[in-house]
Protein backbone atom coordinates (compact mmCIF):
# COMPACT_ATOMS: atom_id res chain seq x y z
CA UNK A 1 0.00 0.00 0.00
CA UNK A 2 1.60 3.32 -0.97
CA UNK A 3 1.44 6.09 0.97
CA UNK A 4 1.01 9.89 -0.26
CA UNK A 5 3.51 12.09 -1.00
CA UNK A 6 2.45 14.43 2.11
CA UNK A 7 2.87 11.63 4.49
CA UNK A 8 6.08 12.03 6.64
CA UNK A 9 8.12 9.45 6.43
CA UNK A 10 8.23 8.77 10.15
CA UNK A 11 3.87 7.67 10.22
CA UNK A 12 4.82 6.07 6.97
CA UNK A 13 7.56 3.50 8.92
CA UNK A 14 4.96 3.67 12.11
CA UNK A 15 2.77 1.71 9.54
CA UNK A 16 4.90 -0.55 7.87
CA UNK A 17 6.16 -1.44 11.67
CA UNK A 18 2.23 -1.48 13.16
CA UNK A 19 0.25 -2.14 10.26
CA UNK A 20 -0.56 -4.13 7.94
CA UNK A 21 2.56 -5.08 6.17
CA UNK A 22 3.26 -7.28 9.58
CA UNK A 23 1.24 -10.02 10.72
CA UNK A 24 -0.01 -9.03 14.52
CA UNK A 25 2.44 -10.33 16.97
CA UNK A 26 5.74 -11.28 14.69
CA UNK A 27 7.79 -7.98 16.14
CA UNK A 28 7.04 -9.05 19.53
CA UNK A 29 7.76 -12.60 19.06
CA UNK A 30 10.85 -12.34 16.94
CA UNK A 31 12.49 -10.00 19.61
CA UNK A 32 11.94 -12.20 22.19
CA UNK A 33 13.81 -14.71 20.51
CA UNK A 34 17.37 -15.79 22.68
CA UNK A 35 19.79 -12.85 22.37
CA UNK A 36 23.47 -14.81 21.52
CA UNK A 37 25.22 -12.59 23.69
CA UNK A 38 23.04 -12.73 26.92
CA UNK A 39 25.43 -13.26 30.00
CA UNK A 40 26.03 -17.08 30.31
CA UNK A 41 26.65 -19.58 33.65
CA UNK A 42 30.39 -20.43 33.88
CA UNK A 43 31.70 -23.83 34.69
CA UNK A 44 31.75 -22.66 38.43
CA UNK A 45 32.06 -19.23 39.93
CA UNK A 46 34.87 -17.49 38.98
CA UNK A 47 36.92 -14.94 40.95
CA UNK A 48 37.17 -12.26 37.88
CA UNK A 49 34.20 -10.81 35.97
CA UNK A 50 36.27 -9.06 33.33
CA UNK A 51 39.48 -8.97 31.70
CA UNK A 52 41.62 -6.25 30.48
CA UNK A 53 44.59 -7.70 28.23
CA UNK A 54 47.44 -5.37 27.54
CA UNK A 55 49.76 -6.93 24.67
CA UNK A 56 52.93 -5.05 24.50
CA UNK A 57 54.05 -5.93 20.68
CA UNK A 58 57.82 -6.94 19.65
CA UNK A 59 59.36 -8.73 22.22
CA UNK A 60 60.02 -6.96 25.51
CA UNK A 61 63.42 -8.20 27.30
CA UNK A 62 62.76 -9.92 30.84
CA UNK A 63 66.35 -9.07 31.72
CA UNK A 64 65.80 -5.13 31.64
CA UNK A 65 62.46 -5.14 32.98
CA UNK A 66 60.89 -7.79 35.42
CA UNK A 67 64.09 -10.44 35.70
CA UNK A 68 67.30 -9.10 37.30
CA UNK A 69 70.31 -10.78 36.49
CA UNK A 70 73.43 -10.11 38.68
CA UNK A 71 75.43 -12.86 37.12
CA UNK A 72 74.58 -11.18 33.39
CA UNK A 73 75.61 -7.86 34.73
CA UNK A 74 79.06 -9.58 35.11
CA UNK A 75 79.45 -11.17 32.52
CA UNK A 76 79.06 -8.51 29.64
CA UNK A 77 81.24 -8.86 26.71
CA UNK A 78 81.49 -12.17 27.38
CA UNK A 79 80.80 -15.17 25.07
CA UNK A 80 78.59 -18.20 25.54
CA UNK A 81 76.09 -20.53 23.71
CA UNK A 82 72.52 -19.77 23.88
CA UNK A 83 69.99 -22.62 24.52
CA UNK A 84 66.70 -22.15 24.60
CA UNK A 85 65.04 -23.15 21.34
CA UNK A 86 67.55 -20.95 19.53
CA UNK A 87 70.81 -22.78 18.08
CA UNK A 88 73.69 -23.06 20.01
CA UNK A 89 76.28 -20.44 18.79
CA UNK A 90 78.78 -18.32 20.16
CA UNK A 91 77.19 -14.73 21.26
CA UNK A 92 78.86 -12.08 22.77
CA UNK A 93 76.51 -11.80 26.17
CA UNK A 94 74.88 -7.81 27.03
CA UNK A 95 74.19 -6.93 30.22
CA UNK A 96 71.23 -5.07 30.88
CA UNK A 97 70.91 -1.76 30.55
CA UNK A 98 69.20 -0.66 33.40
CA UNK A 99 69.40 -1.15 37.29
CA UNK A 100 66.51 -2.86 39.35
CA UNK A 101 65.04 -1.98 42.85
CA UNK A 102 62.97 -3.55 45.17
CA UNK A 103 58.88 -2.44 44.59
CA UNK A 104 56.12 -2.71 47.19
CA UNK A 105 55.95 -4.23 50.52
CA UNK A 106 56.58 -7.70 48.80
CA UNK A 107 60.06 -6.36 47.59
CA UNK A 108 60.04 -7.97 43.95
CA UNK A 109 62.88 -6.32 41.54
CA UNK A 110 61.72 -4.51 38.91
CA UNK A 111 64.18 -1.98 36.60
CA UNK A 112 64.16 1.88 36.52
CA UNK A 113 62.25 1.23 33.18
CA UNK A 114 58.78 0.94 34.71
CA UNK A 115 59.20 2.95 38.13
CA UNK A 116 55.24 3.65 38.57
CA UNK A 117 54.62 -0.63 37.83
CA UNK A 118 57.09 -1.25 40.11
CA UNK A 119 54.78 0.91 42.93
CA UNK A 120 52.30 -1.62 42.59
CA UNK A 121 54.17 -4.72 42.69
CA UNK A 122 51.69 -5.78 45.76
CA UNK A 123 49.16 -6.39 43.26
CA UNK A 124 50.81 -7.64 41.08
CA UNK A 125 51.46 -11.68 40.31
CA UNK A 126 54.95 -11.57 38.20
CA UNK A 127 55.27 -14.40 36.03
CA UNK A 128 59.11 -14.95 35.49
CA UNK A 129 59.23 -18.77 33.85
CA UNK A 130 56.55 -18.02 30.58
CA UNK A 131 57.30 -20.14 27.36
CA UNK A 132 55.92 -20.22 24.05
CA UNK A 133 57.53 -22.16 20.89
CA UNK A 134 58.45 -19.79 18.02
CA UNK A 135 60.90 -17.45 17.96
CA UNK A 136 58.85 -15.36 14.44
CA UNK A 137 56.85 -12.23 15.38
CA UNK A 138 54.07 -13.67 13.91
CA UNK A 139 53.66 -16.97 15.16
CA UNK A 140 54.05 -15.80 18.89
CA UNK A 141 51.81 -12.94 18.58
CA UNK A 142 49.36 -15.53 16.91
CA UNK A 143 49.88 -17.96 19.72
CA UNK A 144 49.70 -15.62 22.32
CA UNK A 145 46.09 -14.47 21.50
CA UNK A 146 44.38 -17.95 19.86
CA UNK A 147 46.68 -20.69 21.46
CA UNK A 148 47.14 -21.63 17.91
CA UNK A 149 51.05 -20.52 16.70
CA UNK A 150 50.46 -21.79 13.29
CA UNK A 151 47.02 -21.69 12.27
CA UNK A 152 44.37 -18.70 12.56
CA UNK A 153 42.07 -19.73 15.50
CA UNK A 154 39.53 -17.72 17.59
CA UNK A 155 41.34 -15.14 20.07
CA UNK A 156 41.14 -15.36 23.64
CA UNK A 157 38.77 -12.57 23.93
CA UNK A 158 36.38 -14.15 21.22
CA UNK A 159 36.72 -17.79 23.73
CA UNK A 160 35.58 -15.28 26.90
CA UNK A 161 32.44 -13.84 24.90
CA UNK A 162 31.40 -16.86 23.66
CA UNK A 163 31.81 -18.96 26.98
CA UNK A 164 30.85 -16.18 28.84
CA UNK A 165 28.34 -13.49 26.85
CA UNK A 166 28.13 -9.78 28.00
CA UNK A 167 26.92 -7.82 30.67
CA UNK A 168 25.56 -4.68 28.95
CA UNK A 169 23.57 -5.50 25.26
CA UNK A 170 24.42 -1.75 24.93
CA UNK A 171 27.98 -2.22 24.20
CA UNK A 172 30.28 -5.19 22.24
CA UNK A 173 31.26 -8.03 24.79
CA UNK A 174 34.99 -7.73 23.17
CA UNK A 175 36.56 -4.09 22.21
CA UNK A 176 40.50 -3.99 21.03
CA UNK A 177 41.63 -0.96 21.61
CA UNK A 178 44.18 -0.75 18.87
CA UNK A 179 44.93 2.32 17.23
CA UNK A 180 47.84 0.68 15.14
CA UNK A 181 48.13 -3.27 13.95
CA UNK A 182 50.52 -5.42 15.62
CA UNK A 183 52.08 -8.44 14.34
CA UNK A 184 49.05 -10.91 13.21
CA UNK A 185 46.90 -7.92 12.87
CA UNK A 186 43.00 -8.60 13.31
CA UNK A 187 43.46 -12.20 13.75
CA UNK A 188 44.31 -10.20 17.76
CA UNK A 189 40.67 -9.71 17.89
CA UNK A 190 39.31 -12.19 15.75
CA UNK A 191 36.27 -14.66 15.61
CA UNK A 192 37.58 -16.99 13.48
CA UNK A 193 35.24 -20.35 13.03
CA UNK A 194 32.92 -18.91 16.40
CA UNK A 195 29.80 -17.26 15.38
CA UNK A 196 31.28 -13.56 14.41
CA UNK A 197 29.14 -11.72 17.21
CA UNK A 198 32.32 -12.70 19.35
CA UNK A 199 34.50 -10.85 17.27
CA UNK A 200 35.52 -7.84 18.56
CA UNK A 201 35.54 -4.36 17.90
CA UNK A 202 38.50 -1.99 17.27
CA UNK A 203 38.83 1.00 19.07
CA UNK A 204 41.71 3.36 17.22
CA UNK A 205 40.89 6.53 18.99
CA UNK A 206 40.91 10.10 18.35
CA UNK A 207 38.09 12.42 17.33
CA UNK A 208 36.13 9.65 15.94
CA UNK A 209 37.36 6.41 18.31
CA UNK A 210 34.94 4.03 16.19
CA UNK A 211 34.17 5.06 12.55
CA UNK A 212 30.31 6.04 11.24
CA UNK A 213 29.10 6.03 14.86
CA UNK A 214 26.95 9.08 14.71
CA UNK A 215 23.36 8.92 14.17
CA UNK A 216 22.67 10.06 10.72
CA UNK A 217 19.50 11.76 11.85
CA UNK A 218 18.70 14.07 14.10
CA UNK A 219 15.20 13.67 13.95
CA UNK A 220 13.90 12.27 17.13
CA UNK A 221 12.33 8.89 16.75
CA UNK A 222 12.88 8.26 13.03
CA UNK A 223 16.04 6.17 13.51
CA UNK A 224 14.63 3.73 15.96
CA UNK A 225 11.67 3.28 13.58
CA UNK A 226 13.95 2.81 10.86
CA UNK A 227 15.33 0.18 12.66
CA UNK A 228 11.98 -1.52 14.32
CA UNK A 229 10.91 -2.29 10.46
CA UNK A 230 15.16 -3.41 9.54
CA UNK A 231 15.24 -5.49 12.57
CA UNK A 232 11.68 -7.37 11.89
CA UNK A 233 12.65 -7.88 7.99
CA UNK A 234 16.04 -9.36 9.15
CA UNK A 235 14.18 -11.58 11.86
CA UNK A 236 11.77 -12.82 9.84
CA UNK A 237 14.34 -13.64 6.88
CA UNK A 238 16.81 -15.35 9.96
CA UNK A 239 13.66 -17.91 10.91
CA UNK A 240 13.83 -19.21 7.46
CA UNK A 241 18.07 -19.82 7.97
CA UNK A 242 18.72 -20.56 11.98
CA UNK A 243 21.87 -22.27 11.30
CA UNK A 244 23.46 -18.47 9.33
CA UNK A 245 26.00 -17.31 12.14
CA UNK A 246 26.61 -14.13 10.05
CA UNK A 247 23.33 -13.26 9.28
CA UNK A 248 22.46 -13.43 12.80
CA UNK A 249 25.51 -11.45 14.03
CA UNK A 250 24.83 -8.82 11.50
CA UNK A 251 21.06 -8.49 12.98
CA UNK A 252 22.97 -8.35 16.43
CA UNK A 253 25.54 -5.98 15.10
CA UNK A 254 22.55 -3.35 13.86
CA UNK A 255 21.25 -3.50 17.95
CA UNK A 256 24.42 -3.28 18.87
CA UNK A 257 25.52 -0.49 16.78
CA UNK A 258 22.28 1.49 17.59
CA UNK A 259 22.47 1.18 21.36
CA UNK A 260 26.24 2.30 20.87
CA UNK A 261 25.46 5.57 19.61
CA UNK A 262 24.65 7.04 22.89
CA UNK A 263 26.57 4.39 25.01
CA UNK A 264 29.55 3.82 23.59
CA UNK A 265 29.51 8.17 23.19
CA UNK A 266 29.36 8.34 27.00
CA UNK A 267 32.11 5.81 27.27
CA UNK A 268 34.39 8.22 25.17
CA UNK A 269 33.20 11.25 26.86
CA UNK A 270 36.22 11.81 29.12
CA UNK A 271 35.14 15.24 30.14
CA UNK A 272 33.38 13.53 32.99
CA UNK A 273 36.69 12.70 34.58
CA UNK A 274 38.34 14.71 37.39
CA UNK A 275 41.69 16.35 36.93
CA UNK A 276 42.96 14.47 39.45
CA UNK A 277 41.87 10.73 37.30
CA UNK A 278 43.18 12.30 34.26
CA UNK A 279 46.49 13.19 36.18
CA UNK A 280 46.98 9.33 37.44
CA UNK A 281 46.91 8.00 33.85
CA UNK A 282 49.50 10.91 32.42
CA UNK A 283 47.12 12.56 30.71
CA UNK A 284 45.76 15.75 29.38
CA UNK A 285 42.24 17.59 29.34
CA UNK A 286 40.88 16.81 25.88
CA UNK A 287 43.42 14.12 25.47
CA UNK A 288 42.13 11.66 22.41
CA UNK A 289 44.62 9.25 21.83
CA UNK A 290 47.70 7.38 23.43
CA UNK A 291 48.44 4.83 26.02
CA UNK A 292 46.69 6.63 28.62
CA UNK A 293 43.78 7.50 27.13
CA UNK A 294 43.14 3.28 26.35
CA UNK A 295 43.82 2.95 29.61
CA UNK A 296 41.21 5.38 30.65
CA UNK A 297 39.10 4.14 28.55
CA UNK A 298 39.52 0.27 29.15
CA UNK A 299 38.57 1.08 32.65
CA UNK A 300 35.41 2.88 31.26
CA UNK A 301 34.40 -0.11 29.19
CA UNK A 302 34.94 -2.16 32.47
CA UNK A 303 32.90 -0.13 34.34
CA UNK A 304 30.11 -0.37 32.05
CA UNK A 305 30.22 -4.04 31.50
CA UNK A 306 32.79 -4.86 28.95
CA UNK A 307 33.75 -7.99 29.10
CA UNK A 308 36.85 -8.69 27.50
CA UNK A 309 39.12 -5.27 26.59
CA UNK A 310 42.62 -5.39 25.02
CA UNK A 311 45.33 -3.01 24.80
CA UNK A 312 47.54 -2.60 22.08
CA UNK A 313 51.15 -1.06 22.81
CA UNK A 314 52.63 -0.59 19.71
CA UNK A 315 52.54 -1.64 15.70
CA UNK A 316 54.29 -4.22 13.36
CA UNK A 317 56.88 -1.01 12.63
CA UNK A 318 57.08 0.49 15.66
CA UNK A 319 57.23 -1.86 19.12
CA UNK A 320 59.71 -3.79 21.12
CA UNK A 321 61.70 -5.20 18.73
CA UNK A 322 65.21 -3.82 19.51
CA UNK A 323 67.81 -5.82 17.58
CA UNK A 324 69.80 -2.18 16.69
CA UNK A 325 69.65 -0.25 20.15
CA UNK A 326 68.47 -1.53 23.61
CA UNK A 327 68.44 1.64 24.89
CA UNK A 328 65.18 2.40 22.39
CA UNK A 329 63.18 0.10 25.21
CA UNK A 330 62.91 3.24 27.24
CA UNK A 331 61.09 5.01 25.02
CA UNK A 332 58.44 2.33 24.94
CA UNK A 333 58.75 1.80 28.43
CA UNK A 334 57.90 5.77 29.03
CA UNK A 335 54.83 5.17 26.69
CA UNK A 336 53.00 2.42 29.19
CA UNK A 337 54.45 2.94 32.62
CA UNK A 338 52.40 5.45 34.35
CA UNK A 339 48.68 4.66 32.09
CA UNK A 340 49.31 1.07 33.23
CA UNK A 341 50.25 1.58 37.08
CA UNK A 342 47.24 4.47 37.14
CA UNK A 343 44.49 1.67 35.50
CA UNK A 344 45.41 -0.57 38.41
CA UNK A 345 45.39 2.29 41.55
CA UNK A 346 41.99 3.63 39.47
CA UNK A 347 40.51 0.00 39.81
CA UNK A 348 41.74 -0.41 43.50
CA UNK A 349 40.19 2.56 44.54
CA UNK A 350 37.37 1.86 42.83
CA UNK A 351 36.62 -1.56 44.26
CA UNK A 352 36.75 -2.81 40.76
CA UNK A 353 40.04 -4.85 40.67
CA UNK A 354 39.03 -7.53 43.04
CA UNK A 355 36.86 -8.52 40.10
CA UNK A 356 38.98 -7.62 36.98
CA UNK A 357 41.91 -9.84 36.06
CA UNK A 358 44.54 -7.29 34.23
CA UNK A 359 46.69 -8.66 32.28
CA UNK A 360 49.93 -7.87 31.13
CA UNK A 361 52.36 -9.66 28.49
CA UNK A 362 54.41 -9.86 25.20
CA UNK A 363 54.61 -12.35 22.47
CA UNK A 364 58.28 -13.96 23.84
CA UNK A 365 61.56 -12.14 25.64
CA UNK A 366 64.75 -11.62 24.38
CA UNK A 367 68.43 -13.25 23.87
CA UNK A 368 71.18 -12.54 26.48
CA UNK A 369 73.67 -12.14 24.00
CA UNK A 370 73.94 -9.53 21.14
CA UNK A 371 71.96 -9.13 18.57
CA UNK A 372 72.47 -6.75 15.38
CA UNK A 373 74.58 -3.88 16.85
CA UNK A 374 73.60 -2.82 20.41
CA UNK A 375 70.32 -5.20 20.51
CA UNK A 376 68.78 -8.39 21.57
CA UNK A 377 67.23 -11.49 19.55
CA UNK A 378 64.12 -13.37 19.84
CA UNK A 379 63.94 -15.65 22.36
CA UNK A 380 60.56 -17.61 22.94
CA UNK A 381 62.41 -19.65 25.31
CA UNK A 382 61.59 -17.51 28.34
CA UNK A 383 60.06 -14.42 29.36
CA UNK A 384 57.97 -11.95 31.68
CA UNK A 385 54.32 -11.89 32.06
CA UNK A 386 51.83 -10.31 34.84
CA UNK A 387 48.41 -10.98 36.36
CA UNK A 388 46.68 -8.59 38.56
CA UNK A 389 43.49 -8.38 40.53
CA UNK A 390 40.84 -10.86 39.57
CA UNK A 391 41.20 -13.84 42.30
CA UNK A 392 45.41 -13.73 41.92
CA UNK A 393 47.77 -13.45 44.41
CA UNK A 394 48.97 -9.66 44.52
CA UNK A 395 53.00 -9.52 45.93
CA UNK A 396 54.13 -12.75 44.36
CA UNK A 397 56.77 -14.13 41.96
CA UNK A 398 56.36 -17.40 39.86
CA UNK A 399 59.48 -19.42 38.49
CA UNK A 400 62.75 -18.65 37.55
CA UNK A 401 65.01 -18.90 34.62
CA UNK A 402 68.77 -19.22 34.76
CA UNK A 403 71.35 -17.36 35.85
CA UNK A 404 71.36 -15.35 32.57
CA UNK A 405 67.84 -15.51 31.60
CA UNK A 406 68.38 -18.45 28.67
CA UNK A 407 66.31 -20.84 29.83
CA UNK A 408 63.20 -21.76 32.31
CA UNK A 409 64.95 -23.50 35.51
CA UNK A 410 61.63 -23.94 37.78
CA UNK A 411 58.17 -23.69 37.07
CA UNK A 412 57.35 -23.32 33.59
CA UNK A 413 54.00 -22.06 32.44
CA UNK A 414 53.71 -22.52 28.77
CA UNK A 415 51.25 -20.08 27.06
CA UNK A 416 48.86 -22.70 27.07
CA UNK A 417 48.96 -23.11 31.08
CA UNK A 418 48.57 -18.95 30.96
CA UNK A 419 45.26 -19.36 28.73
CA UNK A 420 44.13 -22.37 30.44
CA UNK A 421 44.60 -19.75 34.13
CA UNK A 422 42.80 -16.93 32.97
CA UNK A 423 40.15 -18.65 31.82
CA UNK A 424 39.77 -20.66 35.48
CA UNK A 425 39.58 -16.85 37.07
CA UNK A 426 37.30 -15.97 35.13
CA UNK A 427 34.90 -19.20 36.20
CA UNK A 428 35.41 -21.75 33.00
CA UNK A 429 37.13 -24.74 32.35
CA UNK A 430 39.46 -24.53 29.42
CA UNK A 431 38.95 -28.20 28.72
CA UNK A 432 35.15 -27.84 28.28
CA UNK A 433 35.23 -24.51 26.80
CA UNK A 434 34.77 -26.11 23.32
CA UNK A 435 33.24 -25.54 19.66
CA UNK A 436 32.87 -27.57 17.21
CA UNK A 437 33.89 -27.07 14.18
CA UNK A 438 35.32 -29.33 10.69
CA UNK A 439 34.73 -32.75 12.67
CA UNK A 440 36.27 -31.50 15.99
CA UNK A 441 35.85 -30.21 19.25
CA UNK A 442 38.36 -27.26 19.41
CA UNK A 443 39.23 -25.19 22.62
CA UNK A 444 41.84 -22.61 22.95
CA UNK A 445 44.01 -24.74 24.96
CA UNK A 446 44.08 -27.23 22.21
CA UNK A 447 45.37 -30.56 23.75
CA UNK A 448 47.49 -28.69 26.20
CA UNK A 449 47.45 -26.63 29.36
CA UNK A 450 47.14 -26.67 33.44
CA UNK A 451 45.91 -24.00 35.08
CA UNK A 452 48.62 -22.84 37.23
CA UNK A 453 46.72 -22.96 40.48
CA UNK A 454 49.58 -21.76 42.93
CA UNK A 455 48.66 -18.20 41.59
CA UNK A 456 45.52 -18.01 42.66
CA UNK A 457 44.36 -16.56 46.13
Amino acid sequence: MMKPASTPRREFLRSLVGGSLLMPGILSNLLAASDPLAPRSSHFTGKAKRVIFIFSNGGVSQMDTFDPKPALFAADGKKTGIGGGLSNQQRVLLKPGWQFKPGGKCGAMVSDLFPHIRECMDDICLIRSMQGVDNEHYNATLGMHTGSFFFSRPSIGSWVSYGLGTLNSSLPSFVALAPQMPYAGMQIFNNDFLPAYHQGVRVIGGKEPIANLDRRSREPGLQELELDLADVLNNRHLSTRTGDTDLAARIRSFETAFHMQTEAQDVFDLNQEDEATLALYGMKRGQSEGFGWQCLVARRLAERGVRFIELVDGSSSHNWDQHGEMAEHAIHAKNIDQPVAGLLKDLKRRGMLEETLVVWTTEFGRTPGVDGNKGRGHHSACFCSWLAGGGVKGGMTWGATDEIASTVAANKVHVHDFHATILHLMGMNHEKLTYHHGGRDYRLTDVAGNVVRELIA
